[in-house]
C-alpha cells in the first residue's frame, strides 16, 4: 500500500477551472469531478486546505485596466472567491466531506471568518478547509494568498492546478515546441519571469522553503499521483 508524501496540501485552484470549456460562471459537472477527486485525497489520510480563485465570475486586474478604481476592482474579485468557495462546499458536502468556508472579509451569515487556529483545528479534524476573500486586501492575487496561507497553516506542499501539465518556457497552447521543465528553483522562475505565481508568491515560498508542483488538474487522478510523489507536472523549490 502506497503511502502519502505529504501529510498536510494546500490545492490552488483558479477560478478559470472551474468554468470548464466555458469562459464564465461554474460549471457543476467540473466542480463535481475535482470534488470526488479531493475526496479520494482525503481518504488517504491527507489534511487539505483550499485557496480558489475568482476569476471565472470577475478579474479585478481587467477591469482596473479597462478605468475601474484597483481597489473598488480586487474586493469584487474577492467576492467571487467566496462564490467559488461556497459552490465547492456545497459539492464536497453532497459527497459526505465535512468542508469549512472561511473568508478573509467578514460575512459571518454564510462563512467563517478566518482565523488560523481555528482553521488548523478542522484540519485537524479531518475537514477540507477553503479559504475566500483573497488576503483580504487589494493589490495581491490569490497566488499571494495560496503561499501565505500555506505558511500559516504549515502546510508541506502546495499543489497549483491548471490547465496544462507544468511549467514551460512558452504557452503550449500556442507553441507547439514549447519546453516543459520537470524542476525549477525559485530563483530561475524569477529570473526567467515564468508564469507560475506572481513574484510575491514566489518570493514567499523561497523565504520559507515551502515546495510548489504545477500540475494538469483535467488529468483525472493527478491530486493523488501529486500526493502519491508520483512525477506529475514542473516541481518548484530551492
Amino acid at each position: 500500500m502506497k503511502r502519502p508524501q505529504y501529510r498536510r496540501i494546500l490545492l490552488k485552484l483558479s477560478g478559470e477551472v472551474l468554468s470548464g470549456e466555458g469562459d464564465y460562471g461554474i460549471d457543476p459537472a467540473v466542480i463535481q469531478k475535482i470534488a470526488q477527486e479531493i475526496k479520494e485525497v482525503k481518504n488517504l489520510g491527507v489534511e487539505i486546505a483550499i485557496v480558489i480563485g475568482g476569476g471565472n465570475i470577475f478579474r479585478g486586474m481587467a477591469a482596473s485596466s479597462k478605468g475601474m478604481d484597483r481597489a473598488s476592482a480586487d474586493y469584487m474579485g474577492m467576492l467571487a472567491t467566496v462564490m467559488n468557495g461556497i459552490a465547492l462546499q456545497d459539492a464536497l458536502e453532497k459527497i459526505d466531506v465535512q468542508t469549512r468556508v472561511q473568508t478573509a472579509i467578514e460575512m459571518r451569515e454564510i462563512a467563517e471568518p478566518y482565523i488560523r487556529r481555528r482553521a488548523v483545528r478542522h484540519l485537524e479534524k479531518g475537514r477540507v478547509v477553503i479559504f475566500t476573500g483573497g488576503t483580504g486586501n487589494p493589490y495581491f492575487t490569490t497566488d499571494t494568498t495560496a503561499s501565505l496561507r500555506a505558511m500559516e497553516i504549515g502546510a508541506d506542499i502546495i499543489l497549483k492546478a491548471t490547465k496544462v501539465d507544468g511549467v514551460y518556457d512558452a504557452d503550449p497552447l500556442l507553441h507547439k515546441h514549447a519546453h516543459k521543465y520537470d524542476e525549477l528553483s525559485y530563483l530561475d522562475v524569477l529570473k526567467k519571469q515564468l508564469k507560475v505565481m506572481d513574484a510575491t508568491a514566489i518570493s514567499l515560498c523561497m523565504d520559507n522553503q515551502i515546495p510548489i508542483i504545477v500540475f494538469n488538474l483535467k488529468k483525472k487522478g493527478n491530486i493523488k499521483r501529486v500526493v502519491w510523489g508520483e512525477k506529475v507536472g514542473t516541481k518548484v523549490r530551492g
